[in-house]
């Protein structure tokens, strides 16, 4: 197994983890400036909410127009004019006396962006740390040789995930402090500089490659792409169990605040620590044969102890739960690595980002069920309720993850007709 010191003496690495973090903080900055300015203009909670994570909204559309482009266009081109046309966008959003109207086509068009985006450095990601460009070495892309092979992908991952939360943490307080000092606006074109800086960091740091997948980016090889993934009974039963208990529990935290007020930011702060070390345990501690046993049970671990909040517990035992629950969110990486061992390596931009995207995309959905849970009952109801619903939805999928764990689907003779 890889180390994270192992990754780190690889220079593109280096510069996918930089760009990879210089575009959490641009969004996590610009989410909070966008959230407040709205609300000045609008008086309306329920837009300054949409302004903060209608992104996630608009990564649906984005995965079923945009999404090819994630295989069919050179990393570094498109990850380099990602980080240009996010500046620009976001920039944009900055202008004085710009309409409230004005605002959210600009953030749909930067969400649909993002869901290429996200496929496009994540494919990238598993083509940097497979040997020689192929899991096995082998020309017809099976993945299924040495399971060591899917380590460095593994690892890769966790750390990409810890630099996010880390990052997510400090950039909600730089966030809040530049919107104090500066304004929304200041905060806008301080995250634009941001994302001008990943893009640098895309050109400067990464070679030039060839694109994995022939063919123009179109809508219809994207629905092409996506009927190809979703035909598959493994692969649908992994995107569900990555999209849908995942998607819930993010839809208790969105209750953090009515459930306690006064203590919500130490609820996500716990909530976070337990979310990276379960990132660590995933990505460098277990072997490769408790990784297929354990997904299940984290998914369990996800949900159960947020039942706990039913009895309304105190500040400490509310965040001793969290802090155990949030461990739970480990299974999404040994989720995801067993989508690419079953994923032909020409589609794994493309599916990648179908993950991703639907996965921001049911977590908005999850907040807003939550929510509305919580308008008809307390908020301790509503999180005991929806984690209820996720430990459901697990039990309902567990059979086929057991039975899908060392199955194999269509993935050496997978191919998309190309445009």
């Amino acid at each position: 197994m890889r180390t994270y010191r192992e990754l780190f003496r690889e220079r593109e690495f280096t510069a996918l983890f930089l760009f990879s973090a210089a575009q959490t903080a641009a969004q996590t900055v610009a989410g909070l400036a966008l959230g407040v300015l709205v609300f000045r203009l609008t008086d309306s909670p329920l837009l300054a909410a949409l302004a903060m994570f209608g992104p996630a909204f608009a990564q649906l559309l984005g995965a079923a127009t945009v999404l090819s482009a994630a295989d069919r266009l050179p990393p570094r081109a498109a990850l380099t004019g990602l980080g240009a046309l996010l500046a620009l966008g976001t920039a944009a959003q900055a202008v004085p006396g710009l309409p409230t109207g004005a605002l959210f086509p600009v953030l749909l068009a930067l969400g649909v962006a993002g869901a290429a985006g996200g496929g496009v450095r994540y494919g990238l990601l598993y083509d940097l740390l497979r040997p020689d460009g192929d899991p096995d070495g082998d020309p017809d892309g099976d993945p299924d040789g040495d399971p060591s092979d899917r380590d460095g992908y593994l690892l890769g991952r966790s750390a990409l995930n810890l630099a996010a939360g880390l990052v997510q943490i400090g950039g909600f307080a730089v966030g809040g402090a530049l919107v104090a000092a500066l304004g929304p606006s200041g905060a806008l074109l301080t995250a634009a500089a941001l994302h001008l800086l990943s893009a640098g960091v895309a050109r400067a740091g990464l070679r030039r490659r060839a694109p994995r997948a022939a063919g123009r980016p179109s809508v219809a090889g994207t629905w092409r792409a996506n009927a190809r993934l979703w035909s598959s009974a493994p692969r649908r039963v992994l995107y569900l169990a990555v999209w849908v208990p995942n998607g819930l529990i993010v839809g208790v935290e969105a209750l953090y605040v009515p459930y306690r007020p006064d203590a919500a930011g130490l609820l996500f702060a716990v909530g976070a620590f337990g979310m990276l070390v379960g990132d660590v345990l995933a990505g460098r501690v277990l072997p490769a044969r408790w990784r297929e046993r354990l997904a299940v049970p984290l998914c369990v671990l996800l949900a159960v102890p947020y039942l706990g909040f039913a009895l309304e517990p105190g500040l400490p035992v509310a965040a001793a739960l969290v802090a155990v629950a949030t461990v739970g969110y480990a299974a999404g990486l040994l989720l995801q690595e067993r989508l690419v061992a079953l994923t032909p390596p020409e589609l794994s931009g493309q599916a990648l980002g179908l993950h991703s995207s639907g996965m921001l995309a049911l977590q908005g959905v999850g907040a807003a069920a939550a929510g509305a849970l919580a308008e008809l009952a307390s908020a301790a109801t509503a999180m005991a309720g929806t984690a209820a619903a996720s430990l459901a939805v697990t039990a309902l999928l567990a059979p086929g993850l057991r039975r899908g764990g060392a199955g194999h689907a269509d993935v050496s003779t997978a191919r998309c007709a190309q445009d």
